[in-house]
C-alpha cells in the first residue's frame, strides 16, 4: 500500500465550499483510505463513525452550504484523541473499565463540527494520557507510520499516525508533558500546543487539570492556524479558559540549551540534525545559549514532585475501585502521588513560582526558544523492556513547557536513516501562539528539508551498511559470508583520504588491515546492506585482530566497516599506494 495522497484541511474546505467536490465524496474517500490502512494498523483507532452516520453528517454539511452557509472547515475529516468527548462516541481514555457515554461534545470538538468538519473516529492513546510513547494501551500499540518497529510517540499516538498516514486532514491530541509534540516529531508533523486556556478543555478527561492543553496535529502550519481560528476563544464554562490574546514576538534572538546540557541519549543523528537546524536558524537570528538547569528542575516537578498527585487525583476513583484495570506502567507512575502531602504541594508551588519568575526574565534576553523535541527515539521492543526510564528520556526537552505557561509548536527538522522524524520545538511565552506559527513558517521556508519518506506498510527491516575492503569483496574467498546473509550490494566507494591499507602476514585466506591515519589515502571499498540480526551474526564471525568499527567514506558519510587492532601490523606490508585490495591481489597474480 502506498501513502495516501494528502490534501490539507484548507484545500478540502475550499473545494467543498466552492462545489468542486462534496462533503459526501470526501467522506467516502476517507472511509476507503481508513479501510485500506486497517491492514497495517487498525490499532490506531478505539472507535469509528458508522459509515451511514458519517455519510449522513456529510449530506447535512452539503445542505448547509447549499443554503448559503460559509463553513471554514467544510467537509474536512478529522480524528479525536479518546480522552476528549465526542457525542455519539464512548470516551475511554484507553481504559475500558473507565468508559462512559458523554452527553455532549467537548467545547473544541463542537466548534469544529459547527464549522463543518467531519469527525471520523476516536484514536488510541497512552492510557489516561500518561506516557510519551504510545505503548500503554489495551487497544494495541500504534507504531510510527514510517517505521513500524519504532514508537509513534504518545500519549497522542493514534492521532499522530492518523494524520501521518493521510487518513484525516488533522487530529486533536492533548499535551501535559509533551504528548502533542513528541508524536509530531516522530511522524514528520506539525504539533501545535496552544497556550494554557487559549483552547477550552471542557470535555477533556484530565491528566493534570491545571496543565492540560488540547492540541492539533497537521501537515502544515496553514491548517494549524485554521483550526486555531475556529476553536480558540474564551469559554465561560471552563474555569481554566482565558480571554483570547495574540502577543507579538520577535525572532531575532533564539535561546538554546548550553552545549554541555544537551542530552542525545547516544543518538548521534539527533545531535547532527539539531546542529543543522540551529545553523538554519542562525542565518536570520542570533543563537543565544541559556542555562537549561532551572527549566529542567521545573520539569522534574511533574513526575518527581507533587504534580504527579494531580494525575492521581484525576484517576482516584478507578485506582480505588478497580486498580487492575489500569495499565501496570501507568499505575506505577501515578500511585506514588498519594504519598505527597499538602505541605509537599505548597513547597513545590513555591519553588515553581521561583523558577517561573526566572523563566519569565529569559524573555528580556531572547525572543523564543528552539529546543530539540526529543533527544532520540526508540523501538517498541526497547520501550516495552524499559517503559519508565526510556519514556523519561523522551520528555527531557518537553516536560517544563506547560508548568511554566509557555506556548509551543513542534516542527519537522530532519529524517533519521531509519525513516523516523526528528523535530525541533519553537517555544514562546504565553499567548505568543500565532507569532510562533509565523516563526515556524520562516524556519521551514529556509530549512531545505528532504521529502517525507514513504509510509512503512509491511514492517521496515532495520538494516546496517557495511564497508568491506578485502576477502569479503565480490568474487573473493569470504564473499559468501555476505551472500549467505542476503546482503544487498549498495555500491563501490572510496574511503576518506585518511586510511592506510596493509596486507597482514600469515593470514589465511589473505586479508588486509584498514587503519586510520592522518597520512593516509583513499582506499577502495564495497558497501553492502544487511539486516540488523544478520549484521550481528556477521560481526560474531570476524576473527581477531580484525574488528568492526566505523569507516568514513569520501563523501563524509559513515558506515560500519573493518578496522584492525595494532597487532595486525606485525610483519604486515603497507599497500596503501595500490589504492585497494583488488590491485594487491592482481599484483600477486
Amino acid at each position: 500500500m502506498s501513502a495516501a495522497p494528502r490534501q490539507s484541511a484548507a484545500a478540502i474546505a475550499a473545494a467543498v465550499q466552492s462545489g468542486n467536490t462534496s462533503a459526501q465524496e470526501v467522506a467516502a474517500e476517507t472511509l476507503a483510505r481508513i479501510a485500506a490502512y486497517d491492514a497495517v494498523q487498525p490499532q490506531i483507532w478505539i472507535s469509528r463513525a458508522n459509515r451511514d452516520d458519517l455519510l449522513a453528517a456529510a449530506r447535512a454539511i452539503d445542505a448547509r452550504i447549499a443554503n448559503g452557509e460559509v463553513l471554514p472547515l467544510a467537509g474536512v475529516p478529522f480524528a479525536v484523541k479518546d480522552n476528549i468527548d465526542v457525542a455519539g462516541f464512548a470516551t475511554t481514555a484507553a481504559c475500558p473499565a473507565f468508559a462512559y457515554d458523554p452527553d455532549s461534545s467537548a467545547a473544541v470538538v463542537q466548534r469544529l463540527l459547527d464549522a463543518g468538519a467531519l469527525c471520523v473516529g476516536k484514536t488510541n492513546l497512552d492510557q489516561f494520557a500518561t506516557g510519551l510513547v504510545g505503548t500503554r494501551s489495551p487497544y494495541g500499540i500504534p507504531r510510527n507510520a514510517y517505521n513500524l518497529a519504532y514508537v509513534s510517540g504518545g500519549s497522542s499516538s493514534g492521532s499522530s499516525v492518523a494524520v501521518a498516514a493521510g487518513l484525516v486532514a488533522f487530529a486533536l491530541g492533548t499535551d501535559t508533558a509533551g504528548s502533542g509534540r513528541v508524536p509530531a516529531a516522530f511522524n514528520h508533523l506539525i504539533g501545535f500546543k496552544p497556550s494554557k486556556g487559549r483552547w477550552s478543555t471542557r470535555g477533556l478527561v484530565p491528566a493534570c487539570r491545571t496543565l492540560d492543553c488540547i492540541t492539533v496535529f497537521t501537515d502544515d502550519t496553514v491548517d494549524a492556524r485554521l483550526v486555531d481560528h475556529v476553536v480558540a476563544g474564551f469559554d465561560p464554562r471552563d474555569p481554566y479558559s482565558k480571554p483570547l490574546i495574540d502577543r507579538t514576538m520577535g525572532t531575532r534572538r533564539i535561546g538554546v540549551p548550553r552545549a554541555h546540557q544537551r542530552n542525545w541519549f547516544g543518538d548521534g543523528e539527533a545531535q547532527y540534525l539539531y546542529d543543522r537546524a540551529l545553523a538554519t536558524l542562525a542565518r536570520s537570528a542570533q543563537i543565544v545559549e541559556i542555562d537549561y538547569a532551572p527549566l529542567q528542575e521545573a520539569a522534574q516537578l511533574l513526575y518527581g514532585g507533587p504534580w504527579v498527585s494531580e494525575r492521581t487525583a484525576a484517576m482516584a476513583d478507578i485506582l480505588a475501585t478497580n486498580p487492575d484495570a489500569v495499565d501496570e506502567t501507568v499505575r506505577a507512575v501515578v500511585q506514588p502521588g498519594s504519598a505527597f502531602s499538602a505541605v509537599d504541594l505548597f513547597n513545590g508551588m513555591y519553588r515553581l513560582a521561583e523558577i517561573k519568575r526566572h523563566a519569565d526574565t529569559l524573555w528580556s534576553g531572547i525572543d523564543m526558544l528552539a529546543f530539540p523535541t526529543t533527544g532520540t527515539t526508540y523501538r517498541v521492543a526497547e520501550l516495552l523492556a524499559a517503559p519508565i526510564a526510556l519514556n523519561s528520556n523522551l520528555g527531557f526537552y518537553t516536560n517544563f513547557v506547560n508548568l511554566l505557561d509557555m506556548a509551543a509548536v513542534a516542527v519537522p527538522a530532519g529524517i533519521r536513516a531509519n525513516a523516523t522524524g526528528f523535530g525541533i520545538t519553537l517555544i514562546g511565552p504565553a499567548d505568543s501562539d500565532r507569532a510562533l506559527l509565523d516563526a515556524a513558517d520562516a524556519y521551514l521556508a529556509s530549512a531545505e528539508l528532504s521529502a517525507v519518506p514513504p509510509l512503512d506498510t509491511e514492517g521496515k527491516m532495520q538494516t546496517v551498511k557495511l564497508a568491506v575492503v578485502g576477502a569479503h569483496l565480490k568474487d573473493m574467498p569470504l564473499h559468501w559470508q555476505l551472500t549467505s546473509r542476503d546482503a544487498t550490494f549498495v555500491g563501490a566507494f572510496e574511503t576518506a583520504p585518511n586510511y592506510r591499507l596493509y596486507a597482514m602476514a600469515d593470514s589465511v585466506p589473505p586479508k588486509p588491515a584498514l587503519v586510520h591515519s592522518d597520512s593516509g589515502a583513499p582506499i577502495a571499498v564495497e558497501v553492502y546492506e544487511l539486516g540488523v540480526a544478520e549484521f550481528g551474526s556477521f560481526v560474531v564471525d570476524v576473527p581477531a585482530p580484525l574488528a568492526i568499527g566505523t569507516v568514513t567514506l569520501a563523501d563524509g558519510s559513515s558506515v560500519k566497516g573493518f578496522v584492525a587492532e595494532p597487532r595486525a601490523m606485525d610483519g604486515a606490508e603497507d599497500i596503501t599506494s595500490l589504492g585497494g585490495w583488488r590491485a594487491y591481489i592482481a599484483r600477486g597474480a
